[in-house]
């Protein structure tokens, strides 16, 4: 990466991968901004702790969620179906911000459109996210997925599916936005691991296009 782009907001760098295409925003909010967005998604968001089933045993996710989205932006993963909640007016905010941003940038099926974001609190280091791609059939063949991060810094890991060689992470700064378009979601898994030193406690929107199944 080169550092003099950590200094200029909306101006994205390509993290060279193979059959991945990432394009990273070190600093796509400003420090004030992100501190702002933070408390009052932190205080207005209705967080709360789905549950899973794990070879059939039902387990509470080490994190809390909310979906947003348009009333149509029905998604499912996990095994866990989300009925998306009106958008709460900061969320368009943050929506229209990264569209245009991206605009010209990011080649996304359709119009230059997120109709969905998935929100997740990670209250400590004990809170984490399992190996997983968003591959999800409803996101298309080709998901742009746009993962904007807030509060205290962890390290997004990935590893490729097939080359057990081919690993790579990248420590998800204060106001950064991570874009993950192409075929990153078929040959790539990501994940946040827990750590083992205290962290600040972090919010992460990942915002996408939700396709209805007759036009896929």
């Amino acid at each position: 990466m080169q550092e003099s782009l950590f200094d200029t907001p909306h101006r994205g760098e390509q993290i060279q991968l193979e059959d991945a295409t990432l394009l990273y925003y070190p600093r796509f909010y400003d420090e004030a901004k992100a501190d702002e967005l933070f408390r009052v998604l932190q205080l207005q968001i209705p967080w709360r702790q789905e549950q899973t089933r794990i070879a059939g045993i039902p387990r509470l996710q080490p994190r809390l969620s909310a979906g947003f989205g348009d009333a149509d932006a029905e998604y499912t993963y996990s095994g866990l179906h989300l009925l998306p909640l009106p958008w709460h007016p900061h969320l368009l905010d943050i929506k229209n911000d990264i569209e245009h941003a991206i605009a010209g940038e990011v080649k996304m099926r359709g119009p230059q459109h997120f109709n969905s974001v998935l929100l997740n609190y990670y209250r400590d280091e004990r809170d984490s996210m399992g190996w997983h791609s968003d591959d999800e059939t409803e996101l298309g063949l080709q998901p742009v997925i746009a993962s904007l991060s807030l509060g205290g810094s962890r390290t997004f890991a990935l590893k490729h599916r097939e080359r057990k060689d081919l690993r790579y992470k990248i420590p998800l700064a204060h106001g950064s936005l991570l874009i993950m378009s192409g075929d990153t979601q078929s040959h790539w898994l990501h994940a946040i691991a827990k750590e083992t030193l205290a962290c600040d406690a972090r919010i992460n929107l990942t915002f996408r296009q939700i396709f209805p199944s007759k036009i896929i």
